[in-house]
């Protein structure tokens, strides 16, 4: 049936991934110029810790960043991971940033520091690439662990950097609870086999 994930063409699927993380970047940039514009205005969308009323910012802060050059460290790598992750499909992909989103925020809310802000994509980031980093083995499919090698190959040094408590103005419990978080949603959101593939491999 035209129309639907399942007679998407991987062109058409590569297309949809490209046009969803081009927009979702876009919506960074404008999201900063707004809040240049306003004095800052949206930075209070950043997460406190423990502070109750904060738990409503828990989504809009990993859209949120504290100027151009925050936004331009997250932009390529965002497009990358994102790109690759939402070749899956693009409900998959809504579904598992989502999980990723949500988790991190908790955690941060959770365990940061008091009287931290943190707000910012790189949590998502660091879910995308444990997501990526796993998922081909957890459904043990070899363009998934290919891509999952050549993602630490090139990714895994900047990502160890990136969880390195001694970093001055850096949240790496963002970064390590949205790594943690993307581990969780491979197994979370696995591919099943078919019901043909799953008697094939039990008889």
């Amino acid at each position: 049936m035209s129309g639907t994930g399942l007679g998407w063409s991987q062109g058409d699927r590569a297309k949809a991934a490209a046009k969803l993380m081009v927009g979702w970047v876009a919506l960074l940039w404008l999201l900063e110029v707004v809040d240049v514009v306003s004095g800052h205005a949206l930075d209070s969308l950043g997460i406190v810790p423990r502070e109750p009323s904060e738990l409503i910012d828990i989504v809009p802060a990993a859209f949120i960043h504290f100027g151009f050059a925050h936004v331009a460290a997250n932009t390529v790598p965002l497009l990358v991971f994102g790109f690759l992750a939402a070749l899956g499909g693009i409900r998959r992909f809504v579904a598992i940033s989502a999980l990723i989103i949500v988790a991190d925020g908790l955690g941060v809310w959770l365990i940061s520091p008091a009287h931290t802000n943190t707000a910012g994509a790189s949590g998502l980031i660091f879910g995308l690439f444990g997501f990526l980093l796993i998922s081909g083995f957890v459904e043990r499919r070899a363009v998934g662990i290919v891509v999952g090698l050549l993602v630490g190959a090139v990714w895994g040094g900047s990502i160890l950097f990136g969880l390195a408590p001694t970093q001055s103005g850096v949240s790496w419990q963002a970064h390590l609870i949205g790594l943690v978080a993307g581990v969780g949603a491979a197994f979370v959101f696995r591919r099943r086999a078919t019901t043909g593939q799953r008697g094939a491999l039990t008889a």
